[in-house]
């Protein structure tokens, strides 16, 4: 049996095992992005139905989704993925992107989920270097490249996500995984009050919600892994990037300003960089204010 130890310190061993493990959780992501949204809308119709009173009747009949069922079949003709269909990337290429029934073209997209989810994951070991925190790092990875895609799809960034990802952070950092347990506690709450106070204000201004409070509940996640500390950049980094794009998307595109772009996605980048590169941010920081 092969120890962590061992393991951490035999690169040959170890990035092909994160690649490889890493596409499969690509995969699983990709379950996760097409999903959870159903998930909720079906919960949330329930909740209504039920505060409504309706008769059962009236109630809209249809099988519950899960992460697990139903199983998961081609849009067009309902063929049944089997097993090597379902090969992160090199079923898609064996396949030439579409179904091995009808034909029909097969998105893009899941590879390039489960190969964008790859490249994250090797350079978040690469980067943190072969250390037990990098592992752990892991999951926070990919829980932003879910809340990314989710956040892009549907202008959503679940609790179900969100939530333990906070908790989660705040536990790991009880140990000191990745930074002391006060920066990561008042990472979380600062996170969470600062986004909810512009939120507050700029309510209070125009009348209309500038935001979700899924933004709040990801800021104070990414406050609970990467501490107080980092908070200020998160918050700069994503601003900028998510001016540039909005200011591009109404220039290049016409997106209208009434149309909400979520925010999202430039937060969870933020929070990438400032995993991968935080001590270089942080020192950066501290040179331009002569600390």
């Amino acid at each position: 049996m092969v120890s962590l130890d061992v393991f951490l310190a035999t690169p040959w061993l170890l990035y092909p095992s994160v690649t490889l493990f890493s596409l499969c959780i690509g995969s699983f992501l990709n379950v996760v992005i097409l999903r959870l949204p159903k998930m909720m809308q079906q919960d949330w119709r329930c909740q209504c139905e039920e505060f409504l009173e309706l008769p059962e009747g009236q109630r809209k009949e249809e099988e519950p989704i899960t992460l697990s069922k139903p199983a998961s079949t081609c849009p067009s003709c309902g063929h049944k993925i089997r097993a090597w269909e379902n090969i992160p990337v090199i079923s898609y290429l064996v396949l030439g992107g579409k179904c091995a029934s009808c034909k029909t073209g097969i998105s893009p997209r899941y590879p390039i989920i489960e190969a964008v989810t790859a490249l994250f994951s090797v350079v978040t070991v690469f980067v943190m270097g072969p250390t037990e925190a990098a592992l752990w790092a892991l999951l926070l990875v990919w829980a932003l490249i879910a809340l990314t895609v989710i956040d892009f799809d549907t202008q959503l960034l679940p609790d179900s996500i969100t939530l333990p990802l906070m908790w989660l952070g705040l536990v790991l950092n009880y140990f000191g995984i990745l930074t002391d347990f006060t920066s990561a506690f008042w990472g979380a709450v600062a996170g969470y009050l600062s986004l909810w106070s512009v939120y507050w204000l700029f309510k209070l201004v125009t009348g209309k919600e500038g935001m979700g409070h899924g933004d709040f509940k990801l800021l104070a996640a990414l406050g609970a892994w990467l501490g107080w500390q980092l908070l200020p950049a998160v918050i700069l980094l994503s601003s900028v990037v998510g001016a540039v794009v909005g200011i591009s998307l109404m220039v290049f595109r016409k997106h209208g300003r009434e149309v909400p772009i979520p925010f999202g996605p430039y937060l969870a980048a933020a929070g990438l960089l400032c995993l991968w590169f935080g001590a270089e941010i942080l020192a950066a920081w501290y040179g331009y204010l002569g600390v």
